[in-house]
């Protein structure tokens, strides 16, 4: 029941949100107002099919669910694009709309299908269940945490009761509002008497609706009106999924599974060993780096010793920070039973490259195992949210301590060595690792900052800030902890890049004691400081990070950054 409860509230709070505006005037037409009664004499247009809003939002409810939860499987096991669904509803939406404008198309549209329906419903414009299955396979709701947990489940194909009840109650809940407003479209149409003899004019509305959404759809306005509309169902949001009820029910990070369920037994960062069930399996890994031939390590064949599995990424500035006390751990006690598994979970497109990822282990000199975990596959296996994190599994296959984000690491060691002397009580153990802590304290730096269109982050200009190219301005009075733009550039999912021979220019207002810079491409940035002095970046090559600013104690600070044509802006991090 809180599975179902959850889904349902999410649903419902999902279908008042704002990403559900340009669904809107097509539910409002098509739901609604071709289901109202319209005046007519003899000949005029047949009694309308009232269940048609019922029929529109059952059809989105099915179309839905189907493809959230095995769209992604199906279309796997074919071979096929995964976006090939949505472009089909985008077809079909552009095809249905055109028939509304043009009746003679529609009849065309109509004639395969005569066979099983009468006259009088062809004339009547169908029941509108196709029009729904067409939303549904483009609809494309805010993810909030629900949603995401659904999502997670159909993509890995850990799909049990629990997925399909939270699926169908989510749909469900973002069901009930727009059939609400396709009734009320429909009361509307009836009760306004300018409304009842326009029965043509309001389909030839429909069918431009229908196309514009297509049209949309196909640029990704609907995203752009997203991000000029301030999303005011974001704290319900959080009530809802922010506790432990919620946490326990979705698993946030994963579906929760009888083989990661026990996970819940372990605390956060805790000082003392605790038993938190069986480790899950690594699984879904494209290529293991670091081993004989590629070979795969395997938990069940590394009983009697302990690991220590690490999430990471390798252009993510926390675990930058946490990757020297792993390196260390491994030198210390690699040759004493300790194996350590880093597990890449890509967070950028670019950290999917095998090349990239190499590159990354040269520069942070790991020599253990890492396992390309590209579809985030063991991600998901072991419900994890957090770069970095830690998963200490005893001799037996037991993990006994898990650590999420930076620090805790004399308690890790701590407890790293107290594991290694329970399997093996002979062992002589060195002094611990010498790796200085250098975690900020939570909130004492500008928080990772991100470029892309898809999660910007911090940006205190006063142009919109949408994908697409750009004419930017720097602003009169720029926030603190924010970047702003000028100059003409193109802004790109996951990075921003200057589109003339001129360049462009970055201002960062930050706090920090380190800056670093994730770009790719090739030529020369400039950063200039408050007091005038300016240094150079050579950036060549693929996505990496480049450090700007390397100062022992935090302060506040401007930068002005002039990045040439050809050079790409993933993101700012902090330290």
């Amino acid at each position: 029941m809180d599975v179902v409860i959850i889904g349902l509230l999410g649903g419902l709070i999902t279908g008042i949100s704002p990403c559900i505006l340009p669904v809107l005037p097509v539910i409002f037409l098509t739901g609604g107002a071709q289901s109202a009664r319209f005046e007519g004499g003899e000949g005029g247009p047949a009694p309308a099919r009232r269940s048609r809003p019922y029929l529109v939002i059952a059809g989105l409810l099915v179309s839905f669910t189907l493809v959230t939860l095995v769209g992604s499987l199906v279309l796997g096991l074919l071979g096929l694009p995964q976006d090939i669904i949505r472009w089909a509803g985008i077809a079909v939406l552009a095809v249905l709309g055109i028939g509304l404008l043009v009746p003679r198309f529609e009849r065309i549209l109509e004639k395969p299908f005569q066979r099983f329906q009468s006259r009088k419903e062809v004339k009547n414009q169908g029941s509108g269940f196709g029009v729904g299955l067409a939303l549904g396979a483009v609809f494309v709701p805010c993810a909030g945490p629900v949603l995401a947990a659904i999502i997670v489940a159909g993509a890995t194909g850990q799909i049990g009761i629990g997925t399909v009840m939270l699926t169908v109650s989510f749909a469900v809940g973002v069901a009930v509002p727009l059939l609400v407003f396709a009734l009320a479209g429909r009361g509307v149409i009836e009760r306004i008497r300018a409304f009842r003899t326009k029965e043509r004019g309001l389909r030839i509305a429909a069918g431009i609706a229908m196309i514009a959404l297509a049209v949309g759809l196909a640029f990704n306005v609907p995203q752009a009106l997203q991000r000029l509309v301030p999303d005011y169902t974001a704290p319900l949001q959080q009530q809802l999924t922010e506790n432990h009820a919620a946490e326990e029910a979705l698993s946030l990070g994963g579906l929760v599974t009888d083989e990661n369920r026990e996970l819940d037994n372990c605390t956060n960062g805790a000082d003392e060993l605790e038993s938190c069930g069986t480790a899950p399996q690594i699984r879904g890994i494209e290529q293991w780096l670091n081993t004989d031939g590629g070979q795969s390590l395997d938990l069940e064949e590394l009983r009697g010793e302990v690991v220590l599995i690490d999430f990471w990424a390798y252009s993510c500035i926390n675990c930058q920070r946490s990757i020297p006390h792993v390196v260390g751990w491994d030198k210390t006690y690699g040759d004493l039973g300790l194996q350590v598994i880093g597990v890449h979970s890509p967070e950028y497109a670019f950290e999917k490259d095998a090349k990239n990822v190499a590159a990354g282990i040269r520069d942070f000199g790991i020599e253990y195992p890492v396992a390309l975990d590209n579809d985030l596959s063991t991600w998901t296996n072991y419900r994890n949210r957090y770069w970095p994190a830690h998963y200490l599994i005893d001799a037996e296959g037991t993990v006994r301590h898990i650590s999420f984000g930076e620090g805790n690491y004399a308690a890790t060691e701590s407890m790293i060595r107290e594991l290694l002397v329970d399997a093996n009580a002979d062992v002589e153990l060195p002094a611990e690792s010498d790796v200085a802590d250098e975690t900020p304290e939570q909130g004492s730096t500008t928080p990772e900052t991100f470029l892309g269109s898809s999660k910007d982050v911090n940006f205190g200009g006063e142009d919109p800030y949408r994908a697409g190219p750009g004419t930017f301005s720097l602003p009169a009075e720029q926030a603190d902890d924010t970047f702003a733009l000028e100059g003409d550039w193109n802004i790109e999912t996951q990075y921003a890049e200057p589109t003339t021979s001129a360049g462009g220019s970055v201002r960062l207002e930050y706090h920090a004691a380190e800056v670093r810079m994730v770009l790719a491409g090739s030529g020369e940035l400039t950063v200039r400081e408050p007091d005038g002095e300016e240094k150079t970046v050579e950036v060549d090559g693929t996505p990496r990070s480049y450090g700007i600013v390397d100062s022992s104690k935090l302060s506040s600070g401007v930068l002005d950054i002039d990045v040439p044509d050809g050079v790409q802006v993933y993101s700012f991090t902090f330290g």
